[in-house]
């Protein structure tokens, strides 16, 4: 039986949103031999503006990149869960930012409330890399993609220079994830 996940994560600019999917696409594709497609849309702004990646990973041919059914969201911002929640799956996961976003939609889709930009900041020391955070969170929830592949793709793909505090980030990410089972 053939699968396809589609994944959106989003929030605002700046907060590595389009990264973070590239990293999934390529960790899906590169490393685990699946499909995948990657998409995004930001605002005109280069900061603070609504931001948006979309990856679809599937085992199949993807005939159409745009993720309309979403197996996962993750919110970074209130603005972003109440923008796009309606996209969710009966069955999806809603995660979100739990200090950023208060007012959580109802619905029939799993919700997980992390904080994620406090566990970047506190556990790895800069909020700069929640993005990896949230990664390492999606990919203990949705075992989707492995985690070596994710963590190989985050090492081709952050800034030279910054290959351990991403990888410590990630794995901040996956111990979180393994905290909400």
């Amino acid at each position: 039986m053939s699968f396809r996940t589609e994944i959106r994560l989003s929030g605002e600019g700046g907060q590595g949103l389009v990264l973070a999917g590239k990293v999934l696409a390529e960790a899906a594709a590169i490393y685990d031999d699946k499909n995948a497609t990657q998409s995004q849309s930001y605002g005109p702004e280069a900061r603070g503006g609504a931001s948006r990646s979309e990856v679809i990973i599937s085992d199949d041919e993807i005939d159409y990149p745009k993720a309309v059914n979403l197996d996962l969201l993750l919110a970074l911002t209130q603005e972003s869960c109440s923008r796009y929640w309606k996209d969710l799956k009966d069955d999806g996961i809603l995660l979100v930012d739990s200090d950023s976003v208060k007012d959580i939609p109802e619905g029939s889709f799993k919700v997980f409330k992390v904080p994620i930009i406090a566990i970047a900041e506190q556990e790895v020391g800069k909020a700069l890399v929640a993005n990896i955070v949230a990664l390492g969170i999606i990919t203990g929830l949705a075992k989707v993609v492995s985690e070596e592949a994710v963590e190989a793709a985050i090492l081709a793909r952050v800034p030279k220079g910054t290959e351990e505090l991403n990888v410590k980030a990630f794995k901040a990410g996956l111990q979180a994830a393994k905290d909400l089972s």
